[in-house]
């Protein structure tokens, strides 16, 4: 897979990439990344759905939000581009906004797919998550080094040397607002879980230590219509190193939200 930049339109201050035709698939990246961290879910859906993968507020070519804005300021960005139903898909902080999504728009949601989405951190893991967001000063670009370490342990592979490379472009302030709602929130709460209206598809790797399997496997319990699945062989950036794996499920989950 080639981690390329795509060609971007824009709308309601969000840089967008967006191809196919067909019933409507919403990606949703993470802190620090762009668009094109869906390059091979793009390629692949885009031959069923129309995909539209924007870039968070803040990061590559969309605007960020003012002042110090919560997760719901995030989704409510990104629901400008809800104008029919879609399916919506998240990876990491891209999870988060897609539950609240589903939970606040449920006429808008057709089903929503969460990918290493936490859930009720242990308190070292959030004691480190916030002491990471302490560290951002929001204008200055962070090393990316030990980001890269917890996503791909010290493997070298183009997926990491992308990942490397849009890290050390990201905005330092969109950046350092995006990590401080993640470290912030632990994760969907138990009665939004239990309220959503839609199939919810929960997805992470075996050899993820932040968005646990169990963590997964719990949302998905509480969820009426939920399901987890696992890729024991992947971690955090399942989506870009097991495109194969991810894929497979993502098509048959959307196209089951059709019916």
């Amino acid at each position: 897979m080639m981690w390329t930049t795509r060609q971007r339109s824009e709308t309601g201050g969000l840089a967008l990439v967006s191809t196919g035709s067909g019933p409507r698939v919403l990606l949703i990246h993470g802190v620090g990344l762009r668009a094109e961290a869906w390059n091979a879910q793009i390629a692949a859906l885009s031959q069923r759905f129309e995909i539209l993968a924007p870039d968070l507020p803040g990061h590559c070519g969309s605007a960020e939000l003012p002042g110090e804005p919560a997760l719901q300021a995030y989704g409510d960005r990104i629901a400008s581009l809800l104008d029919r139903p879609a399916v919506v898909v998240g990876h990491s902080m891209g999870a988060m906004i897609a539950l609240d999504l589903a939970s606040r728009y449920p006429g808008q949601v057709q089903g929503v797919a969460a990918l290493n989405a936490i859930y009720m951190r242990s308190g070292a893991a959030q004691a480190a998550v916030r002491a990471r967001a302490a560290g951002l000063d929001g204008v200055s670009v962070s090393d990316p080094s030990a980001t890269l370490s917890r996503w791909f342990g010290e493997a070298q592979c183009p997926e990491r040397n992308a990942c490397h490379a849009w890290l050390s472009d990201v905005n330092p302030g969109g950046y350092r607002t995006a990590y401080s709602v993640f470290s912030d929130e632990d994760g969907p709460r138990d009665a939004m879980l239990k309220a959503l209206q839609c199939p919810a598809l929960f997805m992470t790797g075996g050899r993820e230590p932040n968005s646990t399997p169990a963590m997964s496997r719990a949302m998905a319990g509480l969820a009426p219509d939920g399901t987890a699945r696992i890729v024991e062989t992947a971690a955090h950036m399942m989506p870009m190193t097991h495109p194969s794996e991810v894929n497979r499920v993502l098509l048959d989950f959307a196209e089951g939200c059709q019916s």
